[in-house]
């Protein structure tokens, strides 16, 4: 005989076999989000530059439609504090 869970008995089905404890929004919300332009004006460097060496690194969330070829893509960075620290203390140690 099959129950029906919840949407909620299932998450938490899944955390406990995955061993996750922490909810894995709580984290990320709490912490403070950039935009490019704010890092540009910060690391006084320009938006494309910011743009670039922030584009593929890991945490940072890209927001847009990449899946058109033949059409611009706009895409939205929002780089949080963490990732920040990360990267400048990446480039200073160059």
């Amino acid at each position: 005989m099959r129950t029906t869970l919840s949407v909620e008995q299932k998450t938490a089905w899944l955390r406990e076999a995955n061993g996750v404890t922490a909810q894995p929004l709580a984290g990320a919300l709490a912490e403070r989000y950039y935009s490019v332009k704010e890092i540009a004006d910060l690391l006084e460097l320009s938006r494309d530059s910011v743009r670039k060496l922030f584009q593929n690194e890991p945490g940072v969330l890209v927001l847009g439609d990449q899946s058109s070829k033949y059409k611009r893509r706009y895409t939205t960075l929002r780089i949080p504090e963490s990732v920040l620290r990360r990267v400048v203390r990446r480039m200073s140690n160059v």
